[in-house]
């Protein structure tokens, strides 16, 4: 049934797909769909306009119009985290990029009987695991249990240049996009893994860019979600790979 009432309004042609409305919509309303922020259903928006702060281009306003009415049934069930059965593998048939894989470190012996020439002088790889898409690791994955995690935005993992020595090393990593992807389904994915995996801590690394600047928000915000605090550090690096700020957030668990 529509009412009139107040809703959210997008300016498309002010709109720039930053994405930082989406993690400040509380109701989970907003998506960024098509490099536009997009309203996902009317039921979702209750017209409070708590997102419009977080537009650095002055897109989004609050506007009345006959609209679905606000349900906020719909909200609770649109942001309960999914059930997912801890420690849950993907089957053999299906896509080899989810398929759960624990990289041994290599022992002394078998280090020194790799071969040295100009194609394999590179320095080995310190990840530990697959897979490290945000969207494909199962919150119950074993590289996730009592973990020091490490969240990289996609384009910070090319342009800091020394991230295995400095950040990778001992962590879990997981990796993607707070533009192209949804800020939501990230809040949602995160949440069950704080609440199953026992996470000790969490790095993030993201962009100079607006865009970027969502992932500690999305991370503060599944925190939330799942009732717990865990100790963050954000880095944010430039598009030349250089350290801008380098922050510890003091969250600790049960809000001690």
């Amino acid at each position: 049934m529509k009412v009139l009432r107040k809703i959210i309004e997008i300016d498309e042609n002010l709109c720039d797909g930053c994405g930082q409305c989406v993690p400040g919509c509380e109701e989970g309303a907003l998506k960024v769909i098509d490099g536009k922020a997009r309203l996902v259903s009317e039921q979702y928006c209750d017209g409070l306009g708590a997102c419009i702060g977080h537009c650095p281009t002055g897109a989004l306003r609050v506007v009345d119009r006959e609209v679905e009415a606000f349900d906020e049934a719909a909200v609770k069930r649109r942001l309960a985290p999914k059930a997912e059965t801890p420690g849950e593998k993907t089957m053999a048939c299906g896509c080899p990029s989810t398929h759960i894989q624990n990289f041994a470190e290599s022992d002394a012996c078998r280090s020194a009987n790799v071969a040295r020439n100009l194609s394999n002088a590179q320095g080995e790889s310190a990840l530990s695991h697959w897979p490290i898409q945000i969207r494909l690791a199962p919150a119950g994955a074993p590289f996730l249990k009592g973990a020091d995690l490490l969240v990289l935005a996609d384009c910070s993992a090319v342009a800091y240049a020394d991230l295995h020595r400095d950040l990778l090393r001992g962590r879990a990593v997981l990796m993607g996009c707070p533009k192209f992807d949804s800020a939501q389904d990230y809040i949602q994915k995160f949440a069950e893994i704080f609440k199953t995996a026992g996470i000790r801590s969490i790095t993030a690394v993201f962009m100079e860019v607006p865009c970027c600047a969502g992932l500690p928000v999305i991370l503060k915000k599944a925190m939330a979600l799942a009732e717990t605090r865990i100790p963050m550090r954000e880095i944010k690096v430039s598009a030349r790979g250089r350290v801008l700020s380098d922050e510890e957030t003091s969250l600790l668990k049960n809000g001690a």
